[in-house]
């Protein structure tokens, strides 16, 4: 008696889950859901290629420079790289003098204690400190920004879907929303504060455009300072605050792929040595 409960029971929830599917399933077909603003006007990042792409790519250390000069001079203000220190610039082509004059000349001071006092103190960054963030806290980060706390960028690259090309994208495709936007969906004008980039994925950020026009950096080697030429650099510069040894990943790689090969090789040969004579019989 207990099994034959059972069995209905089983078989009533199975057909209550089948009939369930069915409604389920004829409701979306006759009745699919809307399409949302961001399916419809939210952008992939732009095709756009940099030296490190690839198995074989490397970083290209000139464009390095460039990216970390535009970032000193116009995304610290906002954002910091708490994984990356001063002295890491050597990785970038700098010696050991330039190093240190970058991190006394970085706009942003360490915090520190006053050894005199023991109150809190600030004093200039030492090859051995990491970039120093803009402000004391999160609550100090919102204040300053309108509610928007600025990320820290030391993984953004890998945190954010599309990488570099994202981050290009994103830095170049502040533009004013579109009026096919504006007439499908009207409530997707930017508010308060808010800035329209068909890149972001809720088409509308908090972020003002950071490079505003040509030339807002001049880089030391002469390369013509576009607002796209520095968007490319800054997101090479912060590929490689991500991914610091990429260059050796992929070497060690390839090491690892050739031993196989050969070991594989290796193998195969000993197989046919072990049972070449054993095959003839």
């Amino acid at each position: 008696m207990v099994r034959i409960i059972a069995f209905l029971v089983g078989l009533f929830l199975s057909g209550w889950l089948i009939v369930s599917a069915g409604f389920t399933t004829y409701e979306m077909i006759t009745d699919p859901a809307k399409p949302t603003v961001e399916k419809l006007f939210h952008k992939h990042p732009k095709p756009v290629s940099f030296a490190q792409d690839g198995p074989f790519g490397e970083f290209d250390k000139a464009q390095l420079q460039r990216g970390l000069k535009v970032f000193q001079e116009v995304c610290a203000a906002c954002h910091g790289l708490k994984q990356v220190a001063f002295r890491d610039f050597a990785a970038l082509g700098y010696s050991e003098d330039e190093i240190k004059a970058i991190a006394k000349g970085w706009p942003l001071e360490v915090p520190s204690i006053n050894p005199e006092t023991g109150e809190p103190a600030t004093r200039k960054a030492l090859p051995s400190d990491k970039l120093p963030y803009p402000f004391a806290n999160e609550v100090a980060g919102r204040a300053a920004n309108n509610n928007a706390y600025p990320p820290d960028l030391s993984l953004i690259v890998k945190a954010r879907e599309g990488g570099a090309p994202y981050i290009y994208s994103l830095l170049t495709g502040y533009q004013q929303p579109s009026a096919e936007l504006l007439k499908q969906f009207p409530e997707a004008k930017p508010g308060t504060g808010l800035h329209h980039n068909p890149y972001f994925h809720s088409l509308n950020i908090a972020m003002a455009p950071p490079l505003t026009g040509d030339g807002q950096v001049t880089f030391d080697d002469g390369t013509p300072s576009t607002v796209p030429q520095m968007a490319k650099d800054v997101s090479a510069f912060l590929t490689w605050a991500a991914e610091p040894k990429l260059e050796a990943r992929k070497q060690a790689g390839w090491a690892a792929l050739l031993f196989l090969l050969i070991f594989t090789g290796l193998a195969y040969l000993s197989y046919r040595t072990i049972w070449a004579e054993k095959k003839k019989h």
